[in-house]
């Protein structure tokens, strides 16, 4: 069935098409144009004014996992500080969870998002962390997500060797993981792996026909920027503390800085330099970081509107960071854009434009959403 939309006050397309009505036939765009001029359809829904952008693509999340870091969370507002070391107790909890627990646990946040407008979401495994878990994980991740990475390299297990580990993920790990999932990571930082450890991880990665994705600069300036270029990453995750050597080698390649803003937040860390990565010529992404320790929201709105008020991004920079940015993270060109062939994945806000994502902070603005086609509120 095709759908002719039309009424609509703004139209945010990250293409080269514009105008105020677009059709979608089946799970895809079929027209974008002046109402005017729209070819017949089935049906016709008028948005009567509200503005039409691509749905979120979540391109940064950890969601599967069981358990629950509250009291992590609290002594951290209380003044402790964010290490890594967090993780291992979601390992334990994911660990004992069934599998039809670490189901519902994906499928509720997914649904969650989606009601706010994310209409491709991205997810890692990592809460695993030996071999029959993190096949389990990824299984899982693979049967709701739109894209799965594989983070073996999340940590080093508690009482296990480092450098025994990294022999593991690479290994017998990989080997079992890779035929269920598209992309791996690693964390690059001081208390997970060190830049050695996480290039022979990438390297095997790549060996295996995945694509890479970097865990860097979250905890303080590091290799984890200079690691995800030198090996032509798609995207380097985090990017908090950033050296002028390290914009400059984002802005000179295809890797895209994705920003995780609400974890930064709740972390109490810096919020990353946004304004001199695009003032720089890099591709700037912003993504959710969805998981129990460090960034427990789905809120795309709440990281653009972050992004806005703290970052010093423009509205349409950040709309396009958490949409086509995130798309350009992940190497698709079908989602974060309005245009005939994409995925028909709309977003209408309850608003007349995208400014009032910002101008409105926390106030829900989701009115409706459409994902492959269908209206999914």
């Amino acid at each position: 069935m095709s759908v002719l939309i039309t009424g609509i006050g703004e139209l945010t397309t990250n293409s080269e098409v514009t105008g105020d009505a677009l059709v979608i036939d089946g799970s895809e765009i079929a027209w974008v144009g002046n109402a005017d001029k729209a070819p017949a359809a089935d049906e016709q829904v008028d948005v009567e004014g509200r503005a039409v952008l691509p749905g979120w693509v979540d391109s940064h999340t950890h969601l599967v996992f069981a358990g629950d870091r509250t009291a992590e969370f609290g002594a951290r507002m209380a003044g402790k500080p964010y290490t890594a070391g967090g993780i291992a107790v979601t390992v334990n909890a994911t660990r004992a969870a069934t599998d039809e627990e670490l189901a519902a646990v994906l499928r509720r946040h997914i649904a969650e998002a989606l009601k706010q407008g994310t209409t491709f979401i991205e997810t890692k495994t990592g809460y695993g962390l030996n071999v029959a878990d993190e096949v389990r994980s990824a299984r899982i991740a693979a049967e709701q997500a739109d894209e799965v990475t594989f983070l073996g390299a999340h940590l080093v297990p508690p009482g296990e060797d480092a450098d025994t580990y990294v022999d593991l993920v690479r290994g017998e790990m990989l080997d079992a993981v890779a035929p269920l999932v598209r992309w791996a990571d690693v964390f690059c930082e001081k208390g997970a792996f060190d830049y050695d450890q996480s290039k022979a991880v990438l390297q095997a990665a790549a060996a295996k026909g995945l694509g890479l994705r970097v865990h860097g600069n979250q905890l303080g300036e590091g290799p984890g920027v200079r690691l995800a270029v030198e090996l032509g990453a798609a995207s380097v995750d985090h990017c908090t503390y950033l050296s002028s050597a390290d914009v400059d080698a984002l802005a000179s390649s295809d890797t895209v800085a994705t920003l995780l803003p609400a974890c930064d937040l709740s972390t109490r860390q810096s919020l990353p330099p946004a304004r001199a990565l695009l003032d720089a010529g890099a591709t700037v992404a912003l993504a959710s970081n969805c998981n129990p320790g460090s960034s427990y929201t789905s809120s795309m709105a709440f990281c653009v509107t972050t992004a806005v008020l703290q970052m010093r991004m423009s509205v349409e920079e950040a709309v396009w960071a958490a949409t086509a940015g995130g798309a350009q993270a992940l190497r698709r060109t079908d989602v974060g854009v309005i245009r005939p062939g994409a995925r028909a994945d709309l977003h209408v806000l309850d608003a007349p434009s995208i400014t009032h994502l910002a101008y409105r902070p926390g106030v829900p603005l989701t009115h409706s959403v459409w994902r492959r086609g269908e209206r999914a509120n």
